[in-house]
C-alpha cells in the first residue's frame, strides 16, 4: 500500500492530539491559575514545554494502545478503523470542551478504537481492555480522592503552626514544580496514545510488522510537538471548571492536588496503563477539598463531571462507529 493512507491517519491523529492538548490543558494548569501561583500564559507555556518533554517518556503506553486494544485489519479497512477511532474521539473532545466538561481524552480514544473495530468486524481484545484500561479507569479516581485527602491532611499537620502568609507564598512557588510534574505526566500519557494509533495504521498499510511492538521515534516526536501546541492554545472553558467549579483552591490545596495526580500518572505510565489525566486531577481536587468539610466540595459540579465520564465510552464509541460506516465504501 502507498504511503498516502498513512499520511491521512497521521493528519487525523494530529488533529485529535491538538484537541487533546487544548482540552486537557486544564489538567496541568487549572489549579496553578486558580490559586494565582502562575499567570495563565506562563502556566500554559510551562505546561506546553513539559508536555513536549514528557511525550518522549511514555513509550509503554504507546505500545499498549498499538498492540493490546484491537487487532487492526490489514489494508484499507484498517486505515478506516484508525481514522474512525481518531475522528470519533476528536468529535467527543470538541463536544465536551464546548460544554466545559473535563472528560477523558484517553477513554474517548480507547472507546473510539473499540467502536470502530466492532463496526468493521475486527477483533477487539476485551480482556486486555479490562485489565489495562477499565481497571485503572476505576481505580485511579479512587486513588486520587483518597490520595488527595491524605496528602492535604499531611500538609495541614506539617504546617499547622506556620504563619498563613509565608506558607501560602511558599506553596505558590512549590506549585510551579507540581504543575510542571503534572504536565510532564500528561505528556507521557497522551502524546503516547496517539502514537499508538499511528503505529496501528503502519501495520494496516504494511509498513510495519504486526509482531513489532516498537513505536517509531518520529511518531512520538510529532505527537509530542502537536500536543504541546494544543496545550499552549489552552482550553479556558475547562480550566474554569476545574480551577473554580469543584472547590475554591488555595496554594497548599493546589500543590497537594497536583502532586497526587502527577504521582498517579507516573505509576500508570510505568505499568503501561493508559489512564485519564482528567480523572486523576479532578478526583485529587475533590479529595483535597474534602479535608475542609464535605460541604466545601461542589458535589453538583462533580456529578456533572461524573456524567461526562460515564457518557464518554458510549459517546466516543458511537461517533467512531458512525464515521466507519460513512467511510466504509472507500475501503
Amino acid at each position: 500500500m502507498d504511503w498516502w493512507p498513512v499520511v491521512l491517519v497521521v493528519l487525523v491523529a494530529m488533529g485529535f492530539t491538538y484537541t487533546n492538548g487544548f482540552h486537557d490543558a486544564a489538567n496541568a494548569i487549572a489549579t496553578s491559575v486558580a490559586t494565582r501561583a502562575l499567570t495563565p500564559r506562563i502556566a500554559l507555556g510551562l505546561a506546553a514545554a513539559m508536555n513536549l518533554v514528557g511525550g518522549f517518556a511514555g513509550m509503554r503506553v504507546a505500545e499498549t494502545i498499538g498492540a493490546d486494544i484491537i487487532v487492526v485489519p490489514l489494508g484499507a479497512q484498517g486505515i478506516v478503523v484508525c481514522v474512525g477511532a481518531l475522528g470519533g474521539a476528536a468529535a467527543w473532545n470538541v463536544l465536551t470542551w464546548w460544554r466545559g466538561l473535563p472528560s477523558s481524552s484517553s477513554h474517548a480514544l480507547v472507546s473510539g478504537l473499540a467502536g470502530a473495530a466492532v463496526t468493521a468486524g475486527a477483533t477487539v481484545q476485551w480482556r486486555s481492555i479490562l485489565d489495562k484500561v477499565v481497571v485503572p479507569m476505576l481505580v485511579s479516581p479512587v486513588v486520587g480522592l483518597v490520595g488527595g485527602f491524605l496528602v492535604m491532611t499531611a500538609v495541614l499537620w506539617l504546617f499547622r503552626r506556620a504563619a498563613p502568609g509565608p506558607t501560602a507564598r511558599g506553596f505558590r512557588y512549590a506549585q510551579t514544580v507540581s504543575a510542571a510534574a503534572m504536565a510532564f505526566g500528561h505528556g507521557m500519557q497522551d502524546a503516547s496514545k496517539t502514537a499508538g494509533v499511528v503505529a496501528l495504521a503502519l501495520v494496516a498499510s504494511g509498513h510495519r510488522s504486526g509482531t513489532d511492538d516498537s513505536i517509531p521515534w518520529w511518531v512520538i516526536a510529532l505527537s509530542a510537538v502537536v500536543l504541546s501546541l494544543g496545550t499552549y492554545a489552552g482550553g479556558w472553558r475547562i480550566i474554569r471548571t476545574l480551577g473554580r467549579g469543584i472547590i475554591h483552591l488555595d496554594p497548599p490545596q493546589g500543590f497537594a492536588a497536583e502532586a497526587t495526580a502527577a504521582s498517579i500518572l507516573y505509576v500508570a505510565t510505568a505499568t503501561g496503563a493508559p489512564v485519564s489525566t482528567t480523572h486523576a486531577i479532578t478526583s485529587a481536587i475533590a479529595g483535597v477539598g474534602a479535608t475542609r468539610s464535605r460541604k466545601s466540595v461542589r458535589w453538583g459540579m462533580a456529578r456533572q463531571i461524573l456524567v461526562a465520564w460515564v457518557l464518554t465510552v458510549p459517546g466516543a464509541g458511537l461517533a467512531a462507529a458512525l464515521l466507519v460506516l460513512a467511510l466504509r465504501p472507500l475501503a
